[in-house]
């Protein structure tokens, strides 16, 4: 167990800054993870994702900054935050040349366990990840979910509460990707606190409790993923009548109304709130107009991550959908 607890943030960073010569890749920023959640870290190429996770987790120094993970001071207690995290790459750590299970004892060795609690603790992962089966078999063999899936079976080994993932579903098909995900939400259940940088803004706005765009070396924003699609314009309401009459009506007392009349449906301003849609609803109820659809329409994290970063940068993958 860390020093972390509830009251205290499971990572801390103040004026995080970092340059390679005259180039600056992180530029004072800040961040709080709560224990016990997920924050996703979303930014184009090059924005210093992964150097944040490489910092905070003490494969590289900072040039500045007040940096607290798991309760210790990065820069004095650097031991003891590696003690308390893990850390699942881009790259695979996994060995072709050795099975499933070879990995897993070989981190159990790293880790220092007893052989007994070492294969206890292997075995278990296996079985949890689903690689039971695989696990006498040379990695090699494995697909490219079966190997994302011993990667952070290998993380887990020393029990680690604070988890950085950096990038953990490039590369998968998104069965697999659900899959990872189902097992990241499961981490956090049991208490598991999870740092993840993706570049799949639908993975984002499915895991993370917590977002912040990096842009320029700076946070363009940070927030619940709700909060993010009500910075951005666009969102709107949408009626639609089949009775022409109510259409018209409806068309005629509203205010800032967008008309399709092939369509018969209005389409009002809106940030999607509970107090917005209330009032909409109240007012067609005191007219005594009827629509046959409500649809809301919120800017989705494509939106947010174009507007916050510029049309230039373009995510590696996302996918486009309106938020009902």
């Amino acid at each position: 167990m860390t020093s972390t607890t509830s009251h205290s943030p499971a990572i801390a960073a103040q004026g995080l800054r970092k340059a390679y010569g005259d180039k600056t890749v992180l530029d004072g920023i800040d961040l709080s993870v709560p224990a016990g959640t997920v924050f996703s870290l979303l930014g184009p190429n090059g924005a210093g994702k992964t150097t944040a996770v490489k910092i905070l987790s003490t494969l590289i120094t900072a040039d500045a900054g007040d940096l607290h993970v798991g309760g210790h001071d990065l820069a004095t207690h650097p031991h003891a935050v590696r003690a308390a995290i893990g850390v699942t790459g881009q790259f695979s750590a996994v060995d072709g040349l050795i099975t499933g299970e070879e990995n897993m004892l070989l981190m159990a060795d790293l880790h220092h366990l007893p052989k007994q609690e070492g294969r206890k603790a292997a075995a278990e992962l296996l079985e949890r990840f689903d690689l039971t089966e695989a696990a006498t078999k040379p990695a090699s063999t494995y697909s490219g979910g079966m190997k994302r899936r011993l990667d952070l079976a290998m993380t887990l080994v020393g029990n680690p509460r604070i988890i950085f993932l950096d990038e953990p579903t490039t590369g998968l098909d998104p069965r697999s990707r659900h899959n990872m995900w189902q097992i990241i939400r499961g981490l956090v259940a049991d208490g598991v606190t999870v740092f993840l940088t993706t570049q799949y803004l639908e993975e984002a706005d499915e895991l993370a409790d917590r977002i912040a765009v990096l842009n320029d070396g700076k946070i363009a924003a940070e927030g619940t993923a709700e909060e993010l699609k009500r910075l951005i314009p666009g969102g709107h309401v949408r009626l639609r009548f089949t009775d022409p009459d109510a259409y018209r009506s409806a068309a005629a007392a509203l205010r800032e109304v967008t008309r399709d009349d092939e369509a018969l449906a209005l389409q009002i301003p809106s940030d999607g709130s509970q107090r917005e849609l209330r009032s909409i609803l109240d007012w067609l109820d005191t007219a005594g107009v009827e629509a046959d659809e409500l649809t809301v329409h919120t800017p989705d994290l494509d939106d947010v991550f174009f507007a916050l970063t510029g049309p230039t940068s373009t995510p590696a993958h996302s996918n486009k959908e309106d938020v009902r």
